[in-house]
Parts: C-alpha cells; sequence; structure tokens
C-alpha cells in the first residue's frame, strides 16, 4: 500500500514555489498576514479549483471535513471564509498573475516540438476573447450593456499544446482589437485572428515587428488586385491575389502589399477571404492555418466547462482577476503534468481523476490512469443496454 504524500501535496510539488515567494516578496503579499499567507491561499484556490467548489462555504465546508489532512496539503490551519474573502479582495492580483505566467512559461518549453499537422516551423498563435457575463448589481465595476456586467478574457494561445502565453482581463466594453496595442509582437510568428481584429495600422504593427498574420476580410474592403497567381479550383481555392489597400488613409496605414485568398469550403458551401501577409506557404496552407483558430474557441470553451471561472467567489475586481488566473495556473499545471509524466490520458480525463481522488494517498504516474480507464470498462460491460429488446 503506498502510504506516501496525497494525490494534492504530488500535485503542488509540481510547482515552482521559489518563484512564487519570490513574487509574492516583489508585491509584499504576505507583509503583515497572520493567518493564510500567499502560498496557503494559492492551494485552498487550486483545490477550489480542482474539486469544483461553487462558493466559499463550500470550500470551508470541504477542508473541515478533511481537517486532519490540511497539513499534508500545505495548510497550516482550517480555513474559514470569511478570512478567504478578505485574501480575495485584499492580495494584489497581479501575484497570481505572473506565477500563471512563470507556469506558461515553463509549460512553452515543454510542448515546443509538438507537431501541429502543417509544414511550418514558425510559433503559431491564435487570438481571441470570450465574455464572461456577470451581474451588473453585483459587479458594477465591469460595466457591458445596460442591464449587464461582464468580464472579457483576451487570449493567445500557442497552438502548439495549446498553451495560452498572453491573457488579458478587461471589462466587456473594451473592442479586441485594442488588445492588440498590448501584445509585444515576436518576430517570424504567426498570428491568426478573425475580422474583429482587421485594423491595418495595428496590422502593419506587426508586419514591421518581422512577423506574420492571417486573418478575414471584411465585405467593405477597398482593395485592388495586382496579381493573380494560379488557383487550383478542386481544393476549393478560387483565386490567390496580391492587393493592395485603394483607399487613401488605408494605404497610409498599410503601404505594402497583402495576399488575398478565397476559398470555398467544400463541406459547408461557405465562401471565405483570407487576408495574410504570409506569401511564402500554398493557399491551402493558408486556409489551414486559420482552420487551426478554432482551436482557441475550443480552449474558451473547455475552461469554461471544467474550471471554475463562471461563477466566482468574490464581486469585486481583484476577486475576480485571483480567480481566473488561478484557473489558469491549474490548467497550465495539469498540462505540466501531462507532458512531464508522459501520459496519455487527456486533460479533461485528469482532472475527472483528480477531482475525485485529490486527498488519496496514491502515486501520481500514468498507473492511476489505465487503472481508471479499467475500472470504466468494467463499469461500462455491467451497465444494461436498453435498446436490446
Amino acid at each position: 500500500m503506498y502510504t506516501g504524500k496525497t494525490l494534492f501535496a504530488q500535485i503542488m510539488d509540481f510547482l515552482p514555489w521559489k518563484n512564487f515567494h519570490r513574487i509574492v516578496s516583489r508585491y509584499d503579499g504576505d507583509h503583515r498576514i497572520r493567518t493564510l499567507p500567499c502560498a496557503e491561499h494559492f492551494r485552498a484556490l487550486a483545490f477550489a479549483q480542482l474539486t469544483y467548489r461553487e462558493s466559499l462555504r463550500d470550500i470551508e465546508a470541504c477542508l473541515s471535513a478533511q481537517s486532519a489532512k490540511l497539513y499534508h496539503m500545505g495548510i497550516g490551519s482550517p480555513i474559514k471564509r470569511s478570512t478567504l474573502a478578505d485574501a480575495n479582495e485584499r492580495r494584489d492580483w497581479r501575484i497570481y498573475a505572473e506565477f500563471a505566467q512563470r507556469l506558461i512559461t515553463q509549460a512553452r518549453k515543454l510542448y515546443a516540438e509538438e507537431d501541429l499537422g502543417l509544414n511550418l516551423t514558425n510559433t503559431v498563435y491564435a487570438l481571441d476573447s470570450t465574455t464572461i457575463n456577470l451581474c451588473l448589481s453585483l459587479f458594477p465595476w465591469a460595466p457591458f450593456r445596460s442591464t449587464k456586467a461582464a468580464v472579457k478574457m483576451h487570449t493567445l494561445l500557442d497552438l502548439r499544446g495549446n498553451i495560452p502565453s498572453f491573457i488579458h482581463i478587461s471589462d466587456g466594453k473594451v473592442h479586441d482589437v485594442n488588445v492588440l496595442d498590448l501584445m509585444i509582437p515576436e518576430p517570424a510568428a504567426i498570428y491568426i485572428m478573425d475580422r474583429a481584429y482587421l485594423d491595418f495600422e495595428r496590422l502593419f504593427t506587426l508586419h514591421d515587428a518581422g512577423a506574420f498574420f492571417v486573418t478575414r476580410a471584411k465585405a467593405n474592403s477597398d482593395l485592388r488586385r495586382v496579381y493573380s497567381a494560379p488557383s487550383d479550383r478542386t481544393q476549393g481555392i478560387i483565386c490567390d491575389q496580391t492587393v493592395a489597400l485603394s483607399g487613401f488613409y488605408s494605404q497610409k496605414r498599410y503601404p505594402h502589399h497583402l495576399r488575398r485568398i478565397r476559398f470555398k469550403d467544400p463541406e459547408t458551401g461557405k465562401t471565405l477571404i483570407f487576408l495574410t501577409n504570409l506569401f511564402g506557404p500554398p493557399p491551402t496552407t493558408i486556409c489551414e492555418l486559420y482552420k487551426a483558430r478554432w482551436q482557441v474557441e475550443l480552449f474558451f470553451k473547455w475552461i469554461k466547462q471544467h474550471l471554475r471561472i463562471k461563477k466566482f467567489y468574490g464581486t469585486s475586481e481583484n476577486a475576480v482577476k485571483i480567480q481566473i488566473w488561478t484557473a489558469v495556473s491549474v490548467y497550465v499545471l495539469v498540462a505540466i503534468i501531462k507532458k512531464r509524466l508522459n501520459m496519455d490520458a487527456s486533460l479533461y480525463t485528469l482532472l475527472q481523476v483528480f477531482s475525485v481522488t485529490l486527498l488519496e494517498k496514491i502515486p501520481l504516474n500514468e498507473d492511476l490512469f489505465n487503472a481508471s480507464h479499467i475500472l470504466e470498462d468494467d463499469i461500462n460491460s455491467n451497465q444494461l443496454n436498453l435498446l436490446n429488446i
């Protein structure tokens, strides 16, 4: 029988705690703190994310029921919901944001050699945002509509491993295109965006930095054809053209040529028009690149379904940002564990198994998930087939 650490303690061991304490010291996070220092605060919120706790009362009740194991979880004393609420209100959210960025850097190194399925060596990013709806009376600092509040989570997703490399949290009124001003372009990287980011002045900033972009043209884009390359309609490529902006101001904002590809999707019959400054790859590669943008949509759907970023433990801006950044840290941490232990299980399976075994003293390795698969098969084999009459 395994008599070592709990599964939660083994998961927490994968975190770079020295970096965390340096960040806490930089922001004086533990200054004059008697109970629940930042490290214990993070552990409690990570426990809530991994076990799908819905509220502070829920967190308090679950941890109180396991009071004998708190010390082994790295928590020195029982956690009260009032103490946790005060920590969410007063601790600087930048501590948790910087720590999440440290984990992101670590994860991106582990997934740097992942195959995209495209004949490209460039780093490929997908940029998009998701809106998290809130109650205006409880979250008045995040106005969105006349009767609604919301925050936006702007995310730049590295498609090698689906690791978020840049995240910005804003209120719901901030337009997506403004996030391009906050990003530092990476030379030779490819940025995939939808039409919401079609701003030629900002796109030229990416081009001027040596980066590439793939986006979709708007219906009112004023473009003139300069050259037409041969196109293969059997692959859905209607045209592959070099174009220039025709408007006086738009020419000043983007004085170089662009590549325009008109593609008819054989599955849906829809015609899509792509704009890019990437002239080297064949047009089908550009179409595949834009198709890969869907990964950021799946990322948003995944974290909303499997992490706690739709119901919040506090109503202040600080509490919301701490919870979102902790959720990102947990997502990236699970991805790091999956890669380091060479696990075949999906992130969904990892989180599901963690949620019910977190306080068990079992070794964290691939055998844990093989056993769960066997158990699942056994359960399925004992189920009655309701359609077998």
